[in-house]
């Protein structure tokens, strides 16, 4: 072998293990993609059963029912008509609750149209703004009453437990 040949086995063998390297890495996060879809998406085109993916949307008001255990089924819907039915067993997250904002991720069971998650994350409400800010706001006249935090004395309790000190308000 000449040192060209030798030259161009190298960079040919280092291009085969990078290739082999980047098909692994594509097949290991095939394996572990989960594809968001909201109640919508999922009205217009059907997932498979036993395909892995997250729903997000909000849970439906009057839909959460407690099961034996720990398990609870409840609707997700996504503010248009359409709703999925859940089913979870476990321990749900402290801020799960009717109206609010949730992400499941599991899959639909066999024969069903029932989601069976696996996980249960509960959003936080995005309009929630410290006491003295939506104060300062108001006070300016760039504050609309009815958005932001729904119990003001949250953050105070907060402040008290962190040693500051809390004005009352009338």
């Amino acid at each position: 072998m000449t040192r060209k040949q030798k030259r161009l086995a190298v960079i040919a063998g280092g291009m085969g293990f990078i290739l082999a390297a980047v098909l692994l890495v594509m097949f290991a996060f095939s394996q572990s993609v989960a594809y968001f879809y909201m109640p919508a998406d999922l009205a217009k085109t059907p997932v498979a059963p036993e395909t892995r993916i997250r729903l997000g949307g909000l849970v439906g008001e009057g839909s959460v029912v407690r099961g034996t255990g720990s398990t609870v089924e409840f609707a997700v819907t996504d503010g248009s008509t359409n709703a999925v039915k859940v089913k979870y067993t476990g321990i749900l997250p402290d801020l799960f609750r009717e109206g609010q904002g949730v992400v499941t991720e599991g899959m639909f069971a066999a024969g069903t149209n029932v989601f069976v998650a696996d996980t249960v994350l509960a959003k936080h409400d995005e309009t929630y703004m410290p006491k003295d800010v939506a104060d300062r706001l108001k006070s300016q006249g760039l504050w609309k009453e009815g958005q932001g935090q729904e119990n003001p004395g949250k953050e105070a309790q907060g402040k008290q437990a962190q040693g500051q000190e809390v004005k009352a308000t009338p």
